[in-house]
């Protein structure tokens, strides 16, 4: 299956690398190669996440501290957003 990443979701991603890039850049590079292995088993393996709390949607927790949201649609996979497991999901 395709990965496509929705522009939240790109935006979560930059934002999240930007952060922790502040600290510690090759932490920031670590955890964004992990979103990336994540999408690429997401394209082998599209129910590899559990059923997420959103209707029609998935969730994989590629790092203890992040939830990747994603949905399926035939034969493409839509990652909706990354969130902090810290934060309250789905937002308000």
């Amino acid at each position: 299956m395709k990965v496509y990443w929705t522009e939240d979701a790109d935006r979560d991603r930059a934002q999240i690398y930007d952060y922790i890039a502040q600290d510690n850049l090759d932490a920031a590079v670590r955890l964004d190669q992990t979103f990336s292995a994540a999408a690429q088993r997401l394209a082998e393996f599209p129910f590899l996440g559990r059923r997420g709390i959103l209707p029609e949607t998935r969730e994989l927790h590629p790092h203890e501290n992040y939830r990747l949201v994603y949905d399926i649609r035939d034969d493409e996979i839509f990652i909706l957003t990354i969130i902090h497991t810290s934060r309250q999901w789905p937002l308000q």
